[in-house]
């Protein structure tokens, strides 16, 4: 029997989701409700189920987002992506862990619901303008002004310089050992003048509600020994696990120039679910 076209791209339609939504969990619900979709109608006359299927849960995302948007405006403090444990293997693909890193989907974040599902099937996964226009709902016309238009935002609110993965993996190291012996002087040495720390407890851990500017301030915060650090690679890249006091915290930073420019720290236990088995990525 040959196997159902939704369960063969499924890891393409979950990464489709994830992108457009920052949420595995948001991602599960699109993928349920385009399966739904899917079984419903005669895949007989369907010439690309590939195809079709981004299309249909790239509608699916957009609700979603349109719905989740809302939300997110009552959020308590700062909301950053839900954060994947991954393989190392996701990293060998530049492009594929670019774009779910934790810092790219923040910048997403900041799009518009058609901006970023135009951004990421076209930045992403190189779909055609044309089938893009179908799946959003514009013209092709539209479609090209609004992914140059994303790319722009996009461009500008990226890290500015590329760093290797032995490069990021290396400072990753020297930030998570220093966590663990809680030396302010060691932390100091790993992180930018003007390092960010953005922490998302969403009122169910302690957080803080604003972003946390400059190195002294930072590493005077996180600065508590006593804590069990581990590496683990979250999103595409080498990040941080921690655990005090029987809390969790995902640990995702931004490297430029040999340093530590921006923390992402999720606390709130509602997105720290994936942290156990890795989820699967696909392009």
């Amino acid at each position: 029997m040959t196997e159902d076209p939704f369960v063969a791209h499924r890891t393409l339609l979950f990464t489709v989701a994830y992108e457009m939504l920052g949420s595995a969990a948001d991602a599960e619900d699109v993928l349920q409700d385009s399966w739904l979709r899917w079984a419903g109608v005669d895949q007989s006359q369907v010439n690309d189920p590939r195809g079709y299927l981004v299309r249909v849960v790239t509608r699916q995302a957009l609700n979603r987002l349109r719905t989740l948007s809302r939300r997110r405006e009552e959020y308590i403090g700062e909301w950053l992506p839900e954060p994947l444990l991954t393989s190392p293997d996701v990293a060998e693909d530049v492009e594929l862990a670019e774009s779910v890193s934790i810092a790219m989907l923040t910048v997403l974040e900041t799009l518009g619901p058609a901006e970023r599902a135009v951004f990421v099937l076209r930045e992403v996964f190189d779909l055609p303008y044309g089938e893009i226009a179908e799946a959003v709902g514009k013209t092709p016309a539209a479609v090209r002004q609004i992914a140059r238009r994303a790319r722009e935002h996009v461009a500008a609110r990226r890290p500015r310089v590329q760093v290797s993965r032995s490069e990021q993996q290396a400072v990753v190291e020297r930030f998570l050992a220093a966590l663990r012996t809680g030396q302010v002087q060691e932390l100091l040495e790993v992180m930018a003048p003007d390092v960010v720390l953005i922490t998302d407890g969403g009122g169910l851990a302690a957080a803080a509600r604003a972003p946390i500017h400059g190195a002294e301030l930072v590493a005077t915060l996180l600065a508590r020994p006593g804590r069990a650090v581990s590496a683990v690679w979250l999103n595409g890249a080498p990040a941080g696990r921690i655990e005090i006091d029987g809390r969790l915290a995902a640990v995702s930073l931004v490297v430029e120039d040999g340093r530590v420019t921006r923390i992402h720290a999720v606390a709130n236990p509602q997105k720290l679910t994936r942290l156990d088995e890795p989820a699967e990525l696909a392009r």
